[in-house]
């Protein structure tokens, strides 16, 4: 007898999902998340954590909703966390979508009218909206309102629906693509930069913690130094790291685990990946060096520009080794040096 021909049968092979305890280590970890709930677990961004607690604590005293904030810098920084904790010190309901999502402005509408007084909604890619979209949201921002218009021509007429005070959360990695009316709707407007070494080891050690693993001191210091500064990236590569020392060790994670682990995965001692290579080796050897525009590097790559633009070069920016210039991309000393190659004589 087939599964299909016995619902009893069928109960049984699904009571294992159905029952916490007996679930596997990979199932039971995905029902819970390893973001921080509170600003006061929030580890490193300390301006900005301090401006939220500042601007949450007003208006809850106030009993007023808080000012819309827009928050950008690179991928993996905490945005989205950001937003997810602010709802919860709120104590509003978060509905989360990005821009790409939102075709056209019917799709925001049935957003917005759902929206209850407090409520948080969190755009990502904020700068990636249609142009008829942002602008259906400016009245939305400003006035918590929304305008309808009916019929065409000379029957036309207009309606306005008025919205429960909302709070809009905005999450971009290019704050220079925003239109300057969507900008200067944001009361609050903070930038996430990169985490320092010490806290990343704070945040892959809490980490561990929650998932049941046993890091040592020097484990953390070594996967803080190739995270490439983004707490996303640290959290992905401890997993990785986890998974191999299950496997080839006793489960424990020290300084010579993590590095033979990510060695395994391609990242070397500065957090480079194989891509973050092939685009320093591509300035290097087709270009000398550079200067060279992103659209050639991406060519040659083959791969999309943006990808080279959020992705790959924030970090490279960071640690000084892409530099751009209005010629366009050039290589820094330090870019040489880890590559193993003379600097070029003037």
């Amino acid at each position: 007898m087939d599964k299909q021909e016995s619902p009893l049968l069928y109960s049984s092979d699904i009571r294992g999902v159905l029952n916490p305890e007996a679930e596997p280590e990979d199932l039971e970890e995905s029902l819970f998340s390893l973001r921080p709930g509170s600003l006061s677990e929030y580890v490193g961004q300390a301006e900005t954590v301090e401006t939220l607690q500042i601007a949450i604590a007003a208006a809850r005293k106030r009993g007023e909703s808080l000012e819309h904030a827009l928050l950008h810098g690179p991928p993996g920084l905490g945005k989205t966390t950001l937003a997810h904790i602010i709802a919860h010190e709120m104590g509003g309901r978060l509905t989360l979508t990005s821009g790409p999502a939102l075709e056209k402005a019917g799709d925001l509408v049935g957003i917005l009218t759902h929206l209850g007084d407090g409520d948080i909604l969190f755009i990502d890619e904020i700068h990636r909206l249609p142009r008829a979209v942002e602008e259906f949201l400016y009245s939305a921002m400003e006035d918590f309102a929304i305008d309808f218009v009916f019929d065409k021509g000379v029957h036309a007429r207009s309606h306005r629906y008025r919205l429960k005070r909302f709070v809009l959360v905005g999450a971009t990695t290019r704050v220079g693509l925003l239109s300057a009316p969507l900008r200067d709707r944001f009361g609050i407007f903070r930038s996430l930069d990169f985490y320092d070494d010490a806290d990343l080891v704070r945040i892959v050690m809490r980490s561990a913690s929650l998932l049941g693993v046993p890091l040592l001191r020097e484990g953390a210091e070594t996967l803080a130094k190739r995270s490439r500064g983004t707490p996303r990236i640290a959290n992905r590569l401890l997993k990785r790291v986890r998974d191999y020392a299950q496997v080839r060790g006793d489960g424990r994670i020290y300084e010579d685990t993590v590095s033979k682990a990510l060695t395994l995965e391609g990242i070397d001692t500065m957090g480079l990946t194989p891509l973050d290579r092939r685009y320093l080796q591509t300035i290097l050897s087709f270009y000398n060096g550079g200067p060279v525009g992103i659209e050639a590097i991406a060519a040659t790559l083959q791969e999309e520009s943006d990808t080279l633009v959020d992705v790959v070069e924030p970090y490279l920016l960071k640690i000084g080794f892409v530099i751009r210039t209005s010629a366009g991309r050039r290589l820094g000393s330090a870019a040489y040096e880890h590559l193993g190659f003379p600097l070029p004589q003037d």
